[in-house]
């Protein structure tokens, strides 16, 4: 299902880019789907998830679904292009949404969850690799704004859980799959550019990119930044739990950080009109820091709130303007680079969380608390050396680094 060859001149741009971040809003809703399930008793009880072992399993194969996505996915982009891991991924999406409107049983949650992960992987990936490839001369500000729709879809299907209740959650789900089902349909009408290496394309050459100079250096950076994401994302709330804060007033912290990601991506697509994508990353590392120090030294839940707030702002450019440096960099195999930069974000995305849940047990809280500040610090530290090595280098930007 090879890709219509339009040439880049007379593609319809913005067509392609609203399916790109209805895509990436589909993937929104994936990710927090099965947390919101966990908070109905009528759906755990229905998915049999009768403790916090099995809810534990169903997110971990929900990751590894979108781990698998996301390594899989790259060297398919190169070799076939966006048309087909898009339309397929949505696919997956529209059935594994479908699967838990119907489904009963702890088995096939199982399936249907890491299903779910697998179509919400290949969607994020083939959503941003196509934005990069799309608008070559705006990555920044444009990667930025499709990374908002992520927030939109995570905030959505918790709202209108609550609005809809336990008794019409499986309306919520059908929803959901009505748009992923949506996206696929777009998908297979429109019109994309073809695939890259589609020609030439070599599975050897292509698991060469781990050795192109810088990869492994973005790589790590989102690794860092994964996992602070999702340490605030994961940890915000009881951190200011344990300060005293009531439920509801730790829920907004949690709520407040959500909302000034959403606010720094739609203010960083401004901003990258007037600065350069290396100035803006180098602004927010620091400001990271700063931010994370302000939540480490933080004794108030006010205060807390404050360094989640000022978090959110400041880490909400880093990666997709990180990924807009390295679409930048790395034209050839872009979807295998994705693919790698993706794949150890995601790792730093699972490890922080886990490692903060055991420091916090055995140390203290605030110890957990303190590894943001680590993460944003190391961050601050790979982009100098990214930043110098970029300075360094006299040689043109070539299609092949």
């Amino acid at each position: 299902m090879p890709e219509s060859p339009v040439p880049n001149d007379t593609l319809q741009r913005a067509p392609l880019f609203l399916s790109a971040c209805a895509g990436l809003l589909v993937f929104g809703v994936v990710m927090v789907l099965l947390g919101t399930l966990f908070g109905m008793p009528e759906t755990r009880a229905r998915l049999d998830v009768t403790g916090m072992v099995r809810q534990g399993d169903l997110q971990t194969l929900l990751l590894f679904g979108v781990f698998l996505a996301t390594v899989a996915a790259g060297p398919l982009i190169d070799r076939y292009g966006n048309k087909l891991v898009l339309a397929v991924s949505a696919l997956l999406a529209t059935l594994a949404l479908l699967g838990f409107v119907v489904v009963a049983g702890y088995t096939a949650a199982l399936v249907f969850g890491c299903v779910l992960g697998i179509g919400g992987g290949g969607l994020n990936m083939a959503t941003n690799v196509l934005v990069s490839d799309l608008f070559a001369d705006d990555r920044g500000a444009r990667l930025n704004l499709l990374a908002v729709f992520f927030g939109v879809g995570a905030l959505l299907v918790p709202l209108a859980a609550a609005m809809a209740g336990a008794t019409h959650i499986t309306w919520v789900m059908a929803a959901a799959a009505a748009i992923s089902a949506a996206c696929m349909v777009s998908y297979l009408l429109l019109a994309f550019p073809p695939a890259r290496e589609a020609s030439g394309f070599s599975l050897r050459e292509a698991g060469k990119v781990v050795r192109y100079p810088g990869v492994l250096l973005f790589a790590f950076l989102l690794f860092f930044e994964s996992g602070n994401e999702a340490a605030l994302t994961g940890w915000t709330s009881t951190w200011a739990g344990a300060m005293g804060a009531g439920a509801r007033t730790a829920t907004l912290a949690l709520a407040l950080f959500q909302a000034m990601m959403m606010l720094g991506r739609i203010a960083a697509s401004r901003v990258l009109r007037v600065v350069r994508e290396d100035q803006l990353v180098l602004g927010s590392a620091v400001g990271a820091l700063v931010s994370m120090a302000i939540l480490v030294s933080a004794r108030s839940p006010v205060v807390l709130a404050l360094g989640a707030a000022l978090g959110g702002l400041t880490f909400a450019s880093v990666y997709p303007t990180i990924l807009a440096m390295a679409g930048n960099r790395y034209r050839s195999f872009a979807g295998t680079v994705f693919g790698v930069l993706f794949a150890v974000g995601l790792s730093g995305g699972m490890v922080f969380p886990w490692s903060i849940g055991h420091l916090s047990q055995s140390v203290g809280f605030r110890a957990g608390m303190a590894m943001p500040v680590g993460g944003a610090a190391i961050i601050c530290v790979l982009f100098l050396v990214i930043r110098a090595r970029t300075a360094d280098s006299k040689a043109p930007v070539s299609s092949r680094p």
